[in-house]
């Protein structure tokens, strides 16, 4: 292996302030793509992340793209290997590199300065040939998943939004049995001209016999791990646990980044472990953005979550239901309406039970949960798959990098 300056391989450039019209180009800010515009300033790329909780985050597009004021795009030069290069500088920890306290900063010249040690092209190749499938895999499966979720979306916006759930009109009662249709008995509720009634909590109809109830009515809440920072240990120490906070949510998706931290297994209780199908949510946070974003588990899970976050333990005919629930627009308006106008943004478990919904029938919940049961469970088989995936990738990571496993 031959000692290299970041600087001696890569072309390092500045992001733009990003174009105002939506379009077909992803635009990657400090940690991925936030949105798509019509226009693009990089194409076939590395992204590092420049400024704020995201400096030295690591991206990589291989189509053109804009790369935001947030980001450094990055060049590869002749005689090394793009797919090797991403992978080699998620080595570095680059969020260590950075300049500032209060706002982090990386700079291209402290990326230029970094000394890093490289091995000759052909190895280079055969060391991102084994990773990168590694990563198309979890891709793949990530991908597998949001398809899996939008038809679980698209269900219960069906069915508890637009109210045009599967009704045998002659029984007088749900039926999933049959297909809806011109032909079918069963028909869609409220397009079929099912009996709404006004609620006047909710100030707008609902179909007949349907209840008003709360989060509170169907889940149990638990606040997170209280700590202080002389309390943290090491992933090395024994006896610890993981615990999330409030960024590791992002995109109803738990994010397993440097924001976690580790203590001792005695300051986690036993309504604190989180158990299959718990969600967890963001309780308190210093931006509004962040405030009432959840993510469920689809299996259970060995780590815990901090002070600032709470774990929703949904009744179990409920789960499903109220998942979809915190993220749909009734509840996103509802958060952002408590926070308005608030110095901290915080919710507290009273919180919920003013977070109001209209609640199906005992029949209709249950045809629900036996259509999209099947769904989460294959999303957990995936999810646990990548895990799996990236434990073996970060393993196999620094030990090809390093050279102490070599490819033949």
């Amino acid at each position: 292996m031959k000692k290299y300056k970041l600087g001696e391989i890569l072309d390092f450039f500045n992001g733009k302030q990003r174009p105002k019209n939506i379009g077909k180009y992803p635009l990657y800010g400090g940690n991925g793509i936030i949105d798509y515009v019509d226009e693009y300033n990089y194409d076939d790329n590395i992204i590092i992340g420049r400024v704020g909780a995201n400096c030295g985050c690591v991206q990589i597009c291989n189509e053109k793209c804009w790369v935001s004021d947030n980001a450094i795009s990055v060049k590869v030069k002749s005689d090394f290997d793009k797919q090797y290069i991403f992978q080699l500088l998620k080595t570095l920890n680059l969020n260590t590199k950075h300049v500032g306290a209060a706002q982090p900063l990386i700079t291209q010249n402290i990326l230029s300065e970094l000394i890093v040690r490289v091995p000759p092209l052909e190895s280079q190749q055969k060391i991102a040939a084994v990773l990168s499938a590694l990563d198309d895999k979890i891709a793949l499966n990530r991908r597998m998943n949001a398809k899996l979720e939008l038809m679980a979306k698209r269900l219960y916006d069906h069915w508890f939004v637009q109210f045009n759930f599967p009704f045998d009109f002659a029984q007088g009662k749900p039926d999933a049995g049959g297909t809806v249709g011109e032909r079918s008995r069963t028909k869609p509720y409220k397009a079929s001209g099912g009996k709404m009634e006004y609620n006047e909590v909710l100030k707008r109809e609902i179909p007949a016999g349907w209840e008003v109830k709360s989060v509170n009515d169907i889940s149990i809440s638990y606040r997170g791990v209280g700590y202080s920072a002389d309390d943290e240990k090491s992933v090395n120490d024994k006896d610890v646990v993981l615990v999330l906070r409030g960024n590791n949510i992002s995109n109803n998706h738990i994010v397993y980044d440097s924001n976690t931290v580790y203590l001792d297994k005695s300051f986690v209780s036993e309504e604190q472990k989180i158990n299959k199908f718990d969600i967890v949510m963001t309780m308190s946070s210093g931006s509004k953005e962040h405030v009432g974003k959840s993510a469920m588990f689809l299996f259970d899970s060995p780590h815990s979550y901090g002070a600032f976050c709470n774990k929703i333990t949904p009744n179990k005919e409920c789960q499903f239901f109220l998942e979809n629930y915190l993220h749909s627009e009734f509840f996103k308006k509802y958060i952002k309406v408590t926070c308005s106008g608030t110095g901290i943004n915080n919710l507290t478990n009273e919180h919920f039970d003013k977070a109001l919904f209209a609640f199906p029938t005992e029949k209709l919940l249950k045809i629900f949960n036996e259509k999209v049961e099947p769904i989460y469970e294959q999303m957990g088989i995936l999810e646990k798959e990548n895990q799996k995936l990236t434990a073996l990738r970060d393993r196999l990571l620094p030990l090809l990098m390093n050279g102490q496993v070599e490819m033949k």
